[in-house]
């Protein structure tokens, strides 16, 4: 990847790297390869064939068993003095290192490198090439040069951990791993300004580069050394060495922003398929996020070097889903905690592989509670995440219902009780206290109308997730309903089977009084809307046309005080605009013949109580007998009295008071004829 570094370590003298034992040395030639083995240039025969995989090398035993002790074990165990072949298949380094370490036995020359020095460490370590056989001996000089010369470089730093991938669990053992990622973390939280070792950079943005700018960035050059020098270097490490040294940079206090742009230039080279089109790239995302921490972050990222082969659209190789799982597992638990330490479409995008390649539910929920307390800074594209359940609907309804249910909850800890929060909430959401913001609700109301709008065109959404995603927002979100009217709308041209009773229902999550005056001309003239609520919208469109030229009116005189009543309806008429009156037009004709048909039922209404009424009399008449008594004749009068209305009562004014001495004199000649 890199040229050797020019970098001088004074008052160390490792003969530039190359390692010389002449003790116990035979006098050769060095090593020779034959097609899969090696020979020792020399005249004495081989007297001991040590075999490593595929690899065959014909040393002889004394060299061998004066600095290792695991060759002396084995062959002091074997019990046969006369034992030539030994397999040690499961050496750390392979051949590789094995050659080296025999070179080193043999005391020949060993270049020492940052590639090369992982491997010898772990061999010689396999070899128990320890100091109680010989004084100096490779366990030494190995520990010598990873601590005097590659963790005081920042290359070799990143080479020796990026070596250690295939030397797992001995390179953790011997705290290989730990000490490359604390001399990363410390070179990378050091001042910019300070830098005097070379580095990677970014790759050039445009396709043909200058032949200068294709070399590496050093600070040498004139120009500063940026914040993220250091993101294309740590970028190439497999991400459980990434981890380390994320973890480390944490710890050493590196700003939550330079985090969140690192971890999402990682994201961006390892995870192909997180970004489906290539327009954008990865240190464009990244720098908006270092030079503006609040940023939306909407750019998008471009995949560099790729550990994973994007398969086919539909299906992902067993193999490489799981690869990728662990690696967005892993970004997932090191995010930052803070607000805005990655950008919310980075979020969704995660939230979208996460889902389609099953990764553990704690973490998705995780992830669902990120990107909920940013989540006025999504965008329409972002929310558009396929559901994955085939015989629902085409986009994940219900992952948008939680999101914005997660905001909720988020705004409203905020705006209650900000200083009262858990220990873990402090934790887990530190950096997040913005206060009440309702621009923040507004602008996730809009968000979410557009969200309606584009999936009610699918025919499996049901109407109740259409309706508990528009009431899930207070209304206090919405200054104007003409977002959710758009989706009410659009769902009713695709589903147009829906009853009267469910269309009605449909629109009770719209308030006509917030709709503007085209769509209230729109909502006037749309069959597909119940009745009642076009005769809501008219009344409401009437209301706002004679507030606004009442409005324009006053502006004009120079008025102070607001008057909503215009002088006639002349005037009314004048200033109204030519469509403003052929839709007023339309709908006071829908009007009268409303109050015409409701005219019509009272006046039939008002005839079939007559009607009853008439047929009522008749049949008392038919009932009465044709002999009565006097008392019954003066009760049944008095009852007739009692039951007039107001209008015969004045008819038959004259008649009253006659009446009422004769109805007097009754009971007194009842109690006579009784005495």
């Amino acid at each position: 990847m890199w040229d050797s570094e020019s970098e001088s370590v004074a008052g160390r003298d490792y003969g530039d790297g190359i390692l010389t034992s002449s003790k116990h040395s035979l006098k050769t030639d060095g090593f020779e390869l034959r097609d899969q083995s090696w020979y020792v240039a020399t005249d004495i025969p081989s007297d001991l064939l040590v075999r490593i995989g595929d690899v065959n090398f014909h040393l002889h035993k004394y060299p061998l068993l004066s600095r290792s002790g695991k060759m002396n074990r084995i062959i002091y165990e074997s019990r046969d003095p006369d034992l030539n072949k030994i397999a040690l298949d499961d050496l750390p380094g392979g051949p590789e290192a094995f050659e080296l370490a025999a070179k080193f036995c043999y005391g020949l020359a060993v270049d020492l490198t940052a590639a090369n020095i992982s491997g010898l460490r772990c061999a010689a370590e396999y070899l128990e090439m320890t100091e109680d056989l010989e004084e100096g001996n490779l366990i030494f000089k190995t520990e010598a040069f990873l601590s005097y010369v590659v963790l005081s470089s920042w290359r070799d730093s990143i080479l020796v951990l990026k070596s250690c991938e295939k030397l797992s669990p001995w390179a953790e053992n011997l705290q290989i791993v730990r000490r490359c990622s604390e001399s990363i973390a410390w070179k990378a939280c050091a001042n910019p300004k300070g830098i005097r070792w070379a580095y990677t950079g970014k790759p050039p943005k445009v396709s043909s580069p200058k032949w200068n700018d294709m070399k590496d960035s050093s600070p040498s050059r004139s120009q500063p050394v940026p914040p993220d020098w250091w993101f294309e270097d740590v970028s190439i490490l497999r991400i459980d060495h990434f981890v380390r040294v994320v973890t480390a940079i944490k710890v050493k206090g590196m700003r939550f922003e330079l985090i969140g742009a690192a971890i999402m230039h990682y994201a961006a080279k390892w995870l192909p398929g997180l970004i489906k089109d290539g327009g954008g790239a990865a240190d464009e995302g990244s720098n908006s996020t270092i030079s503006n921490s609040n940023s939306s972050g909407s750019s998008s990222w471009k995949g560099g070097l790729h550990m994973i082969v994007a398969g086919a659209k539909d299906e992902i190789p067993a193999v490489q889903a799981k690869d990728q799982r662990m690696i967005i597992e892993s970004l997932i638990s090191i995010i930052p905690p803070q607000k805005d330490s990655v950008s919310c479409s980075f979020l969704l995008h995660l939230l979208r592989m996460a889902n389609m390649l099953k990764v553990a539910p704690a973490l998705v929920t995780e992830l669902e509670k990120r990107v909920g307390m940013q989540f006025e800074q999504a965008t329409l594209a972002d929310l558009l995440i396929p559901n994955f359940n085939k015989n629902e609907t085409m986009y994940d309804v219900d992952l948008v219902q939680r999101l914005l249910e997660h905001f909720l909850v988020q705004e409203q800890t905020e705006s209650s009780s900000p200083c009262r929060q858990s220990f873990s909430d402090k934790h887990m959401y530190e950096g997040s206290q913005r206060g009440a913001n309702p621009n923040a609700k507004m602008r996730v109301a809009r968000l979410v109308d557009s969200y309606l709008t584009e999936v009610s065109r699918d025919r499996n959404l049901s109407l109740t997730k259409f309706q508990v995603l528009a009431e899930a927002l207070p209304e206090s979100a919405r200054t104007c309903d003409d977002g959710l009217y758009r989706a009410i709308d659009s769902y009713l041209k695709a589903h147009p089977t829906l009853s009267e009773h469910e269309r009605k229902r449909l629109c009770r999550v719209m308030d006509c009084q917030k709709l503007s005056i085209d769509a209230c001309m729109h909502a006037a003239q749309n069959e597909r809307l119940p009745l009642r609520i076009v005769v809501q919208v008219l009344f409401s469109e009437q209301v706002k046309i004679s507030n606004a030229l009442a409005n324009s009116s006053l502006k004009e005189a120079g008025e102070s005080q607001f008057q909503p009543m215009v002088p006639n309806r002349k005037t009314l008429l004048e200033g109204t605009p030519q469509s403003f009156q052929e839709g007023w037009a339309t709908a006071k004709k829908d009007i009268n013949t409303l109050k015409f048909e409701l005219e019509t039922v009272k006046a039939k209404y008002l005839e079939l109580q007559n009607e009853m009424e008439s047929m009522q009399r008749q049949f008392d008449k038919m009932t009465i007998k044709k002999q009565t008594s006097a008392w019954t004749s003066g009760w049944k009068k008095l009852s007739k009295f009692t039951k007039m209305t107001p209008l015969d009562n004045q008819d038959i004014g004259s008649q009253l008071p006659a009446t009422a001495e004769q109805t007097r004199k009754t009971p007194r000649r009842w109690r006579n004829s009784i005495s």
